[in-house]
């Protein structure tokens, strides 16, 4: 007789675990950098590829595209004229271009910057603190940060040109916050 009633309570519960976070209106758990739009961006105190302390603290006011790469990565190689080119052609819209070298030294991450003739700053990650915090499934992976310091887009992978101008267009158009 208990062995009905035990099996339609599990049921039930199993039930209520399942389809209560459907009908919840909770959203679903987004993996990766795409997880983690809305919040502020972390802010670690780095070095760039001179050795300069350097964070995302210095370019509050301003739209900033934040690219975790590294030199053993080919993807990371074929995208990275077109965010110089970005970089080039935004900057006085507001737009700042950081290229986040994940785990290498300064002289390599500075000496193939140069080869590519990238010109926008390079920061060392030595420890991939921001790969850690932006949830980096691999690389490359780019982060897009409004003026006022919030996450408002993250990918996995390489993007295009016109991606980027895309991702970065509405936010250099908005005002800059008070």
């Amino acid at each position: 007789m208990t062995l009905p009633w035990i099996t339609g309570a599990v049921a039930v519960i199993i039930a209520a675990v399942v389809l209560v976070p459907i009908f919840s209106g909770q959203a679903p758990h987004v993996a990766g950098p795409g997880g983690i739009v809305g919040r502020v961006a972390p802010v670690f105190v780095l070095q760039d590829d001179r050795g300069a302390a350097v964070s995302l603290r210095q370019y509050r006011g301003r739209v900033v595209l934040m690219n975790l790469w590294a030199t053993w990565c080919p993807p990371c190689r074929e995208e990275m004229p077109d965010l110089q080119r970005l970089a080039a052609r935004e900057r006085a819209s507001g737009l700042v271009v950081v290229g986040v070298d994940q785990g290498e030294s300064a002289q390599r991450a500075r000496d193939f910057a140069r080869a590519l003739d990238v010109r926008y700053p390079i920061w060392i990650d030595s420890g991939q603190l921001y790969g850690r915090a932006y949830a980096a499934l691999g690389l490359p992976t780019t982060i897009i940060v409004n003026r006022r310091g919030v996450i408002v887009r993250g990918f996995d992978g390489p993007l295009t040109y016109q991606q980027m101008q895309a991702a970065v267009g509405p936010l250099l158009t908005q005002h800059k916050a008070p």
